[in-house]
């Protein structure tokens, strides 16, 4: 999923792409009920507005398209 996280960093450079070690920072994880790797959090002012569970290539990129163009 690097590969594809990076791109979609770059086609959407008005977003923030962020990625956060869950074994180093575990407050973390437990602060947005993260329990699966990959999770991915769709964040605005500081509210999660959507997320997506797993390695789904499809529904990441509509995701990031989604609320991108918010």
């Amino acid at each position: 999923m690097a590969p594809i996280f990076a791109d979609l960093a770059k086609k959407f450079p008005a977003a923030v792409f962020l990625k956060v070690d869950v074994d180093e920072l575990k407050s973390i994880a437990e602060q947005f009920s993260v329990e699966a790797m990959p999770t991915f959090l769709f964040m605005k002012e500081g509210d999660v507005k959507d997320r997506v569970v797993g390695a789904i290539k499809e529904e990441l990129t509509n995701k990031v398209g989604l609320h991108a163009a918010q």
